[in-house]
């Protein structure tokens, strides 16, 4: 069964919240602390949080971003802060959906459904593939890894992702919203420029190995793709 961590101090939200989701068969824990999160994920290993921004003790994207150190489970920020800043940055620091205050609680749960259909999707079909070896770089599917030149590249998760997807179709074209599903973000939550910043950082990072590792490609008005030519 799926298990799902509601972090929340508002006890009505949180009490809504649960309700909607065990009415669809997940089996759901609430607490009110950032802190005792973290200590339950890696003691429960929940399969998905859905966390506040406004938490008593840590800020919703400090939780997120210690997160990312031990976990790459989806996220969904439930928040009554909905400005596009803060909805660019929650997805930039690993979240895959955010969600506004006030909200439908069968909207949520179809954003819920939504990203665990598309990770489990995109699990499945990573474990499917091979590993594949593209002139010095090497993606080590079950690992999830990429490694260039014998060095595994420090990517995030939606870093990882997005680059896999590239590198397993070198030359084609892939939109920003292609690379949004590849990360299993939904094209149509308007979160499409959070790619180009992802972007950005993977190429700093692949800088960082090589100062002239430059290979992926950026077209204009369409989107990118992986070229090992451009670098050489």
């Amino acid at each position: 069964m799926t298990k799902i961590l509601v972090v929340e101090d508002e006890k009505s939200i949180a009490e809504t919240v649960l309700f909607a989701l065990s009415q669809e068969g997940f089996q759901c824990d609430w607490v009110t602390l950032g802190s005792d999160a973290l200590i339950d994920q890696q003691q429960m290993g929940y399969d998905l949080w859905i966390l506040d921004v406004g938490l008593p003790d840590l800020n919703g994207f400090e939780i997120c971003k210690q997160l990312r150190k031990f976990s790459e489970i989806p996220v969904i920020f439930l928040t009554a802060r909905d400005s596009e800043i803060d909805r660019i940055v929650g997805l930039e620091i690993g979240a895959d959906d955010y969600v506004g205050k006030p909200f439908s609680p069968r909207e949520l749960v179809a954003r819920v459904k939504a990203i665990l259909k598309r990770t489990q999707s995109y699990r499945e079909e990573t474990l499917d593939n091979s590993d594949a070896e593209i002139g010095a770089f090497m993606w080590e599917a079950e690992n999830a890894s990429i490694f260039y030149a014998g060095e595994r590249l420090p990517f995030t998760r939606h870093e990882y992702q997005i680059f896999a997807h590239l590198l397993t179709h070198p030359k084609q074209i892939l939109s920003r919203d292609q690379l949004l599903n590849a990360v299993g973000v939904s094209a149509d939550a308007g979160y499409d420029r959070t790619i180009d910043t992802h972007i950005k950082s993977i190429r700093a990072k692949l800088r960082e190995i090589s100062a002239d590792l430059d290979v992926i490609k950026t077209h204009r008005g369409f989107g990118y793709s992986f070229d090992l030519e451009e670098s050489q």
